[in-house]
């Protein structure tokens, strides 16, 4: 019986392998079908290995200026609610105020309501307020809904911080601001950091709320979807494979640095 005694003691590690597995494969599919030549519009049928949608990922029209517009909001929403976030953030952990669980019951709202409720809602606001749907509609949106998260992530991190560290350096002599630069703020950063990831990763990849929100302007994932009804160009796989791989380098980067980091430490 030692494969089943084998079997017993990695478990644990098999099944956690095969649903990451299970997790990625969409990714590979991606990733493989970048380098299809498809005879028809439609990309789903393996038919011919080819290397044209790399060298020439724009080359569907508007594709790259449809890309480029989604990363304008997603940067621009994750700017805006990594501040205001960190803000109600430590607003909620370190002061108390009247209809204060309230506001942390707010908070949860947009996390745990359909997206299609909230698109709706926000429509029916831009359309009472006379606002012309386009960029700033589709932000503003975001920003709203990627709120929620950032307040979740910095809430957790300042909650677990140690007010004695603070203190401490008030003791010796450091002033609110300083003390906040160089002694909260770092503390705080990796929550700021996971909320910040967090929002953009939502805000480049959201459709609903953005195509309730949008009017006329088209954002990546509105192309997309657009494209799917007429035909799935390969240069769609070649963006999409290509964001995977910055993340994943992005992740590879925060390990081998926060490596480096401990063994500093030790």
């Amino acid at each position: 019986m030692p494969f089943v005694n084998w079997l017993k003691r990695h478990l644990v590690v098999i099944a956690g392998l095969l649903t990451l597995g299970y997790l990625l494969l969409p990714n590979v599919i991606v990733t493989v079908f970048s380098f299809n030549k498809p005879n028809g519009r439609f990309n789903y049928a393996w038919q011919q290995f080819s290397t044209d949608a790399w060298k020439d990922p724009c080359g569907v029209a508007d594709m790259c200026g449809s890309l480029s517009l989604s990363l304008q909001i997603a940067v621009w929403a994750t700017v805006g609610a990594t501040a205001l976030g960190t803000m109600i953030a430590f607003a909620l952990v370190r002061y108390r105020f009247r209809a204060r669980g309230a506001v942390n019951s707010l908070i949860f709202l947009p996390m745990a309501m359909p997206e299609v409720v909230m698109a709706a809602s926000l429509l029916t606001l831009f359309l009472n307020m006379g606002a012309q749907l386009g960029f700033w509609t589709i932000l503003i949106a975001h920003i709203m809904f990627c709120l929620s998260f950032v307040v979740t992530a910095v809430k957790a991190r300042v909650m677990s911080m140690d007010p004695r560290l603070e203190e401490a350096a008030r003791d010796l002599y450091a002033g609110p601001v300083q003390t906040f630069v160089r002694v909260t703020l770092p503390i705080a950063a990796p929550g700021i950091a996971a909320g910040a990831l967090l929002s953009f990763a939502l805000s480049f990849d959201d459709f609903i709320i953005t195509n309730f929100n949008a009017g006329s302007t088209v954002t990546f994932p509105m192309f997309v979807w657009g494209s799917a009804q007429r035909g799935t160009p390969v240069q769609i796989n070649v963006i999409g494979t290509a964001m995977f791989l910055i993340a994943v380098l992005f992740v590879l980067a925060s390990m081998v640095i926060g490596n480096r980091r401990n063994r500093q430490k030790a």
